[in-house]
């Protein structure tokens, strides 16, 4: 049974920087490619970030693209998202999600089969 678990989230000022950090435990990390959503209150949950499982290639939104990093460290079973000159839209509370096969990445949500429990991010303006 996948596990995932996210810390790392809190409140910012914007401008201000944080990283996030999911650890999987359960099966072998390097099985699974790893993506990051959000959902702000009121609004559906949207894709922020993926990486495939080598860490060679990744995928963001628009929105952040330029801001954020994904990042992951097998050895270490954890994947990171860096999170730089946020803005009061980025508040939400952050999902990461694991997904089979290893080789592909994606931005939808049903695409990935085992999901955190979510961490708060919260930027004041």
């Amino acid at each position: 049974q996948v596990q995932l678990v996210e810390s790392g989230g809190g409140l910012v000022q914007a401008g201000g920087s944080l990283r996030l950090s999911c650890a999987l435990s359960g099966r072998t990390f390097g099985d699974y490619s790893m993506g990051w959503f959000r959902q702000a209150p009121g609004k559906e949950r949207e894709f922020v970030a993926a990486i495939s499982w080598s860490g060679f290639s990744t995928y963001y939104a628009d929105v952040v693209k330029g801001r954020f990093t994904i990042s992951r460290d097998n050895a270490k079973n954890t994947v990171y998202l860096q999170m730089n000159s946020l803005k009061p839209e980025d508040t939400a509370v952050y999902y990461c999600a694991a997904r089979l096969p290893r080789l592909l990445i994606g931005s939808a949500a049903d695409e990935y089969r085992y999901w955190g429990q979510g961490t708060q991010v919260a930027v004041s303006s």
